[in-house]
């Protein structure tokens, strides 16, 4: 089924709270790169956060190819596994003013929401997604807080 907005299950996951239960919830943001290539990266739950059912920021470590991608096309795809199903989030961003005193620098963009599907199999259940295990769980709990913040202002 595909959608033009975050279920609330998809907000949910993406509002930027509890952090600590959210910590091993991984994505694939997906773009392409100058050559036509699809480009795949890992983003966390303390790099997206949702500022409503339409629309998303991003913070993206710069220089990045990734990041290249996103500043030249202003298109990405995000595509994890939650609570049972495949989800591909089409995004249409711009790029945000950097933030001088930024405790953790990064490039933002907001996003609109073009698309969302969510894709489900009848003859099998999807039990799990990309999972990560935090190894210094209180410092990068921490930097996501503080990274999310910054991406509302």
């Amino acid at each position: 089924m595909q959608r033009h907005e975050l279920s609330d299950a998809l907000y949910e996951l993406l509002n930027g709270k509890e952090l600590v239960t959210k910590q091993h919830e991984a994505m694939m943001l997906m773009t392409v790169t100058e050559e036509g290539w699809p480009h795949t990266a890992m983003i966390s739950v303390g790099e997206v956060i949702a500022l409503g059912s339409k629309r998303v920021r991003l913070a993206m470590w710069s220089g990045t190819t990734t990041t290249r991608n996103l500043i030249r096309t202003e298109k990405a795809t995000l595509a994890f596994i939650y609570a049972g199903a495949a989800h591909y989030i089409k995004l249409s961003l711009k790029r945000l003013p950097v933030l001088p005193a930024a405790k953790h620098p990064r490039e933002r963009f907001e996003a609109d929401i073009v698309a969302v599907r969510s894709d489900v199999a009848a003859y099998a259940d999807i039990t799990t997604g990309i999972q990560i295990d935090l190894k210094e769980e209180e410092s990068v709990l921490r930097r996501w807080h503080e990274t999310l913040a910054e991406l509302v202002l």
